[in-house]
């Protein structure tokens, strides 16, 4: 199980590398740029949920960029909700 940290945004080879990379056992935490893959109706977000990873949304950096209405399949976390996976997660991979 690897804790894949995304914070480059949709249309990057990052994004894509993420999602090549991560396993259905694996979680996506959005933060940073990355939490605009989450605006309702977009490709990237067609493309996260079809995945099969866990996606979470760091909460505070949705807020701060206007993401607020968020689907039922991705979780709201804050900051200690992200120190928890990275306790129950062996491994962690950063996407910029």
């Amino acid at each position: 199980m690897v804790l894949h940290t995304l914070s480059a945004p949709p249309r990057t080879a990052a994004f894509d590398d993420c999602l090549a990379t991560a396993g259905t056992d694996d979680t996506i935490v959005l933060l940073g740029d990355g939490v605009y893959a989450a605006l309702p109706g977009g490709t990237a977000l067609t493309r996260l949920l079809g995945h099969g990873a866990r996606i979470c949304v760091l909460a505070t950096d949705a807020a701060a960029l206007g993401v607020t209405e968020l689907p039922p399949d991705i979780t709201a976390i804050d900051m200690a909700g992200l120190v928890a996976l990275t306790e129950t997660c062996p491994r962690q991979l950063a996407w910029y």
